[in-house]
């Protein structure tokens, strides 16, 4: 990652997720926001699981997803925003805990295309975190856009 610290990306992130309905759809919280990773968490909600009891495949990647490119949004300019262009999601064990934290990280910054990495994890009372799932995904930074902003 470059030496750049952009001015105010907590603040540009946090708002940025605030207007997130997906994200406050599925109650998930910003915990983490540093240059280059972001942690989100989400407690358990019946909600969100599939057939078998545990969370859903879509709300691991769309929270993976969210952490990410967030990763992604602290390491570039103010006046630019992030838009996902693709990403893959290795699913490694049931999305089955009390609460979920998915952290995102760069792991190859760029001026267009910026590349990040993702792990979800899932946190019991009664043992350590598990790995549930990863994720790589790219990122377009985008500038000067109608309607694509912060």
């Amino acid at each position: 990652m470059d030496d750049r610290d952009p001015p105010d990306f907590r603040k540009r992130i946090r708002e940025s997720f605030a207007r997130q309905a997906a994200m406050r759809t599925i109650g998930a919280e910003l915990t983490l926001v540093e240059q280059g990773t972001v942690e989100i968490e989400l407690p358990f909600d019946d909600k969100l699981t599939q057939q078998h009891g545990f969370l859903h495949a879509g709300v691991i990647s769309a929270a993976l997803d969210s952490a990410g490119t967030y990763a992604a949004y602290s390491v570039i300019d103010p006046d630019a925003s992030i838009l996902t262009i693709e990403f893959k999601v290795n699913l490694l064990s049931p999305g089955r805990g009390e609460r979920f934290l998915f952290r995102g990280e760069v792991t190859k910054p760029g001026s267009t295309i910026i590349v990040s990495d993702g792990r979800g994890y899932a946190i019991r009372s009664d043992g350590p975190a598990k790995l549930i799932a990863s994720m790589t995904g790219t990122m377009m930074v985008v500038r000067g856009r109608e309607g694509i902003e912060g």
